[in-house]
């Protein structure tokens, strides 16, 4: 009988093993889906979808608490934020959208997906879900939008959180010389491509194994009109200082939070932020060593403390 049982669970790991190796090397995309889903599993958290506007926005949702929203920034989705939700549900309702034309929410084509335009968008976002009076928070490009949409309905917005935020003025970089000439780093071909574009973002470029890499890249190619539209609309200067000129609008307790060596966004724009957060009853400031842009995924405990902290302060 023993024997019988080793046998039987022998074959059992075999196909196990066969299963899972040809799932990586013919369909790679559905171990990263399902990996995305065992991260919001343990977060608790649950996908869902709603109309609101012209968009079928796809959000995950979950926890108890508080609530607090979170923005991703460009060429990125909703499950950056997973690694820190878990030490944010525990504590907090958190809602965390694809936001419109990005991920698995809907794309117009022809629509301009501009920061201005998408805080338009939020605002539906948020007047279907109720989420008013909530801690808005938003990462890079996210948090251009988060702010100009704050600028617009501060009576919405509880609190404000921007990270490593876009739309500020900081001291120029290689990344912004090279963004203002018009190479879009953010656009590849192939592995090389990625792991260029991803070094750029990270001070630990993560291990990633070569087909879920090559799933990436596909996504990238097939996505590549819209990244590079959207880029060069970012481009603009009146999208490039959207969050700047607005800065005098924002009346609720601001935080803003930065890697101390980002690449993309550079540290000074903190100073910016602070200097022009002339009506905020209450200012934060954070920096955090060791990450480079991305610090939810570089840092994910450091950045849930100072939220949380934040949150607890106001």
């Amino acid at each position: 009988m023993l024997i019988r049982r080793l046998k039987f669970i022998g074959i059992v790991v075999t196909l196990l093993v066969v299963l899972l190796g040809g799932s990586y090397l013919f369909a790679p995309q559905w171990l990263l889906k399902a990996n995305a889903m065992r991260e919001a599993m343990n977060a608790g958290l649950e996908k869902h979808s709603v109309q609101a506007g012209d968009t079928q926005w796809v959000y995950y949702e979950g926890g108890q608490g508080p609530t607090i929203v979170l923005l991703h920034g460009f060429a990125a989705n909703k499950d950056v934020w997973l690694k820190v939700a878990p030490m944010l549900t525990a504590h907090f309702r958190v809602v965390i959208p694809d936001l419109p034309g990005w991920g698995e929410s809907s794309r117009n084509p022809g629509a301009s997906y501009n920061i201005d335009n998408q805080a338009e968008r939020l605002n539906d976002f948020v007047q279907t879900l109720h989420l008013q009076h909530s801690l808005l928070v938003g990462h890079s490009m996210g948090g251009a939008i988060a702010g100009v949409y704050a600028a617009a309905h501060p009576q919405d917005v509880a609190e404000l959180a921007l990270v490593d935020s876009f739309g500020l003025k900081f001291k120029e970089n290689a990344f912004a010389k090279e963004a203002m000439a018009g190479h879009d780093p953010f656009v590849y071909d192939d592995r090389a491509g990625f792991e260029r574009a991803t070094a750029l973002a990270f001070e630990q470029v993560p291990h990633i194994p070569g087909r879920f890499i090559d799933v990436f890249v596909q996504n990238n190619i097939k996505n590549r009109a819209f990244i590079e539209k959207t880029f060069n609309e970012l481009r603009e200067p009146a999208q490039t200082t959207s969050l700047q000129d607005r800065l005098d609008k924002l009346t609720m307790p601001t935080l803003g939070m930065w890697c101390h060596d980002d690449k993309i966004i550079d540290v000074s724009a903190l100073d910016n932020l602070r200097n022009g957060l002339t009506h905020a009853p209450a200012i934060s400031t954070s920096i955090i060593n060791g990450c480079n842009h991305m610090p939810q995924m570089e840092k994910p405990k450091e950045f849930a403390q100072i939220l949380t902290s934040f949150v607890l302060a106001h």
